[in-house]
């Protein structure tokens, strides 16, 4: 099945390979041969690490991104529940920068969202116990892991009592945001 482009260049919504029976259950996340397109700098991302997360109902968890030398491409997924994914693009010179998708995942229609070098990510789980798996391509380095403002990009939550972390909280504003990334170079 082939990638859906969304409005952010280089952010895909792919469909994932899904078999159910009486057994239960087969999704295939990720598979080398079937991620043909490349990076905006024309390199294929490469996974690095591989983690998830679990949050209640109304958690909002972004938005977030690594700075060069340490920025990564990601591949999330919903493994369990539902979300509203969201990607931001932070890249200057992007005919999008500024703006955001929005995806509604839902394990039990899997996809998987590849979010560009450049882009902060993140999420709100709209059921508890959600588990969403996330594949970058670079580890994580604290050093250089930032992020803006959830509540700065114009997102309409659909849980309006959000739960954000400390963290998270204290981002700067998209608006305040001085921006690392240039579209089509390498990061």
């Amino acid at each position: 099945m082939d990638a859906e482009p969304t409005a952010i260049p280089g952010c895909l919504i792919r469909p994932l390979f899904h078999h159910t029976d009486d057994r239960g259950e087969f999704v295939k996340v990720y598979q080398a041969s079937g991620q043909s397109e490349t990076q905006d700098d024309g390199e294929e991302a490469d996974i690095a690490e591989l983690f998830w997360s679990r949050s209640a109902r109304g958690v909002v968890r972004g938005l977030h991104f690594q700075v060069p030398p340490h920025a990564h491409a990601k591949l999330v997924t919903v493994i369990s529940g539902t979300a509203l994914d969201v990607v931001v693009d932070l890249r200057v010179g992007s005919p999008t920068y500024g703006d955001h998708v929005t995806i509604a995942l839902n394990a039990a229609t899997p996809v998987a969202v590849q979010v560009p070098i450049g882009c902060a990510h993140g999420f709100q789980s709209t059921i508890d116990d959600t588990v969403i798996l996330y594949a970058t391509s670079t580890e994580h380095a604290p050093d250089v892991d930032r992020g803006i403002r959830w509540d700065s990009i114009g997102v309409e939550w659909p849980i309006p009592r959000v739960v954000v972390s400390h963290r998270d909280a204290e981002f700067p504003w998209l608006a305040d945001f001085e921006s690392p990334f240039t579209f089509g170079s390498s990061a």
